[in-house]
């Protein structure tokens, strides 16, 4: 855990790495998922008092952190290294948002990156409560497409095949947009900050939005739901399993190599002032 200033106050960043049988930190070649929980703040003290809507993304990766240390322990050894982080502050600011409020952060977004993402990770999973928008009224969990160095691909079906196991229901889709996968301060609107790591790394990145049937505001208490968080923990944790060893693919390798021979890079789309 490391504490770090903002200017809006400070947060708490926590990582946990779990080794993975044939995992890199071992000298094997499995490769290696990042789980990472998304958000603004866990509380808004002295605004508003209790853990907030925007704390799910942090306490679906913190019980996913604790699940895979509980199976590690007990020999339960996933193939691959399954990295998690996020941050907790119970004194983060809000800010105005169409159409209900959203939890600011106390360091910002490039921060966050820098902290949670790790250049080890092949694949990222992005947890974050996504529930003051009016696109996806559903009360439950919803999938990403995948985002790649500024494409958004098609959904992976193999992540929808994890989806639909964990719930037991047909997946629900999150749309995204261009501009939702650009980089915060870009003064364009976003959904919300769940494809922000995008910006931050070569590897793919899904979403896992936590989601509501009606727009709920990110600094709104009373408003988590234990059985959504827990199906979004153990969408990690089956994703960390599958990908491990080598089931589970975020995108088509030969597919994504493809769009970029055709059409060019579309790196620029993760720099907040491209060059050019």
């Amino acid at each position: 855990m490391r504490t770090v200033e903002g200017d809006k106050g400070s947060t708490d960043f926590v990582s946990v790495t779990v080794p993975g049988r044939r995992g890199k930190l071992g000298g094997g070649h499995a490769p290696t998922l990042g789980i990472l929980g998304r958000l603004g703040g866990v509380g808004a003290r002295p605004e508003r008092i209790g853990l907030v809507s925007d704390a799910d993304g942090a306490v679906a990766a913190l019980s996913a952190a604790a699940k895979l240390l509980d199976m590690h322990a007990r020999g339960d050894v996933l193939d691959g290294d399954v990295t998690l982080s996020t941050h907790v502050s119970g004194w983060a600011p809000t800010q105005p948002h169409d159409p209900v409020p959203f939890m600011d952060s106390p360091v910002d977004t490039l921060t966050c990156n820098r902290e949670e993402i790790s250049p080890a990770m092949d694949a990222v999973v992005s947890i974050d409560t996504t529930k003051g928008n009016r696109l996806l009224n559903h009360r439950g969990v919803a999938l990403s497409p995948t985002v790649c160095q500024g494409w958004i691909l098609r959904v992976s079906e193999d992540l929808v095949a994890v989806l639909e196991s964990v719930t037991g229901e047909s997946a629900r889709i999150l749309p995204i947009t261009t501009q939702d996968i650009t980089p915060y301060g870009n003064g364009v609107h976003h959904l919300n900050s769940i494809l922000q790591p995008a910006v931050a790394t070569t590897a793919p990145v899904v979403g896992l939005a936590i989601t509501a049937g009606s727009a709920v505001a990110g600094c709104a208490t009373g408003a988590s739901h234990e059985t959504d968080i827990a199906v979004a923990a153990r969408f990690a944790v089956e994703t960390a399993k599958e990908f491990g060893r080598g089931v589970a693919r975020f995108l088509d390798p030969e597919e994504f190599a493809r769009l970029v021979e055709l059409y060019g890079p579309m790196t620029h789309l993760q720099a907040l002032t491209p060059a050019g």
